[in-house]
Parts: C-alpha cells; sequence; structure tokens
C-alpha cells in the first residue's frame, strides 16, 4: 500500500548565525552555496533548530549573496538567535511510497565549516559522503566535493 508522508529532504548541520535583522518582513537568508547543497530553493518552507538556545520555528528561505555564508534570521525570527549561534536548517517533502520505498529514503545532510561553507554532503542513514568525481571516498565523515544532484536523479522530481 502507498501512504503519504512527510520525509526530511535535506538538513544543513550547525550553521553559524552571521547576522539577525528584526526590521525585516521575516525568513532566513542563505547562502546560495548552502541552499544549492541542501537542494533549497527561494520561498522554500524550512524549519530552524538553534543549538543554543532550543528555539525551533518555522520560516522561508530566501537567497544571500554567493560566497558569503550568510545565515541570516529576519523579522521575529531575529528575536529567537543572536549572531554566533549554531542553527539546523530542514527542509521536507511530502512522499507518496510503500514501506519499502520508504526504508530507501536518503535525506541530503549538509556539514559545514565554521565560515558556513559546505564541507561534506552526506547522502545515506550511515551518513556516508557522497562520492567525489575524483574516485570513492575512504569512508566515514570526511571532506568531500559537494556535488548536487537533481532532484529527478534522487527519484523525488
Amino acid at each position: 500500500m502507498r501512504l503519504r508522508r512527510s520525509m526530511l529532504k535535506s538538513k544543513i548541520h550547525r550553521a553559524v548565525v552571521t547576522r539577525t535583522n528584526l526590521n525585516y518582513d521575516g525568513s532566513i537568508t542563505l547562502d546560495p552555496l548552502l541552499m544549492q547543497a541542501a537542494d533549497l530553493v527561494p520561498f522554500e518552507r524550512v524549519s530552524v533548530l538553534n543549538i543554543n538556545n532550543g528555539a525551533r520555528f518555522d520560516t522561508y528561505v530566501i537567497e544571500g549573496q554567493a560566497g558569503t555564508g550568510a545565515v541570516e534570521l529576519n523579522g521575529a525570527a531575529a528575536r529567537l538567535a543572536q549572531p554566533g549561534d549554531l542553527i539546523i536548517v530542514l527542509s521536507y517533502v511530502s512522499v507518496e511510497a510503500t514501506a519499502e520505498e520508504l526504508a530507501a529514503w536518503q535525506p541530503v545532510i549538509v556539514h559545514v565549516d565554521e565560515r558556513n561553507q559546505p564541507v561534506a554532503r552526506l547522502e545515506s542513514r550511515s551518513e556516508q559522503p557522497v562520492r567525489d568525481e575524483a574516485g570513492p571516498p575512504s569512508g566515514g565523515r570526511q571532506q568531500v566535493t559537494v556535488a548536487v544532484r537533481a532532484s529527478a536523479e534522487r527519484g523525488d522530481g
């Protein structure tokens, strides 16, 4: 039987808040490189979890300037974090699938460095790095080339 489920699509793990702006309409501004690595598009709904204070909230993504490592909380969300806080950004997708298909589900997990630059993109429950074009990884959590796959390649498009 096929059921519709809300599944984790992607996660940006331990990003550093770079700025807060209370006098803005509201959203989270992200570097487009982070958006691409996590398969996020402008105005996509995301959940934000603040590791420092436990706050959890939903907002939408807007695109910042490429290469800046921007992770900015705007509007009311600016009251829920301060620059330097570590956050997790989650996105979800609605999937219609069988139990067997769901058992093989693979969300994208993006690890970033202290400047919010993607350093690893993991696509498995065991959190093994995606293979680099230069050759197979040696295993474990290591730095890998961030290679974005089309959603159709992952089977969710």
